[in-house]
């Protein structure tokens, strides 16, 4: 019985340090970045209502893209981004007392107003669609200083994709 024991023991120690013993990476691989001299045109969908980090999804990954470029040595100023909101993502766009009667809460602020100005100063273009503003009743003056009201969304993003601005969509 000992002995049987002292093989399982040992054959659990072996089985748990096996992935301990690493694998000779080789030799470093390069990593592919963008040029930090570059100058980039994007464009991003931003259609639905989801949130991350307390703000819309469109705008956190927007203001991610920024940070990323950073990271590789590209300024803010040679970034030309646009960010397209429609349909549900449109109510992301308003001032704090439509925000209200849109979403049903009289006492709810709009949490992406910061993060909206945040990326204007950045110099983005922040477009919201006429279209979805009309079938909710909002006016301009519903809208966030600032944004950029567009005829609709959809024949916006082809405009811009025909302009050579790279689609970024999926919010």
């Amino acid at each position: 019985m000992r002995t049987l024991l002292q093989a399982l023991f040992a054959a659990f120690f072996a089985l748990a340090t096996a992935g301990a013993v690493a694998a000779d990476p080789g030799p470093a691989r390069p990593m592919v970045k963008v040029e930090a001299g570059g100058h980039y045109r994007v464009v991003y969908d931003i259609h639905s209502d989801d949130m991350a980090a307390g703000i819309s999804k469109g705008l956190y990954y927007a203001r991610g893209l920024y940070e990323a470029f950073r990271k590789q040595g590209v300024a803010p100023g040679q970034i030309d981004a646009r960010l397209v909101l429609h349909g549900d993502a449109a109510v992301m766009l308003l001032d704090d007392d439509t925000y209200q009667t849109a979403t049903g809460d009289p006492f709810a602020v709009n949490p992406n107003a910061k993060i909206v100005q945040d990326l204007l100063d950045l110099g983005v273009g922040v477009e919201i669609c006429h279209s979805a503003m009309k079938a909710k009743g909002w006016k301009p003056a519903d809208v966030l200083p600032g944004v950029t009201i567009v005829h609709d969304g959809y024949t916006r993003l082809v405009k811009l994709q025909n302009d050579g601005y790279a689609y970024i969509g999926g919010f």
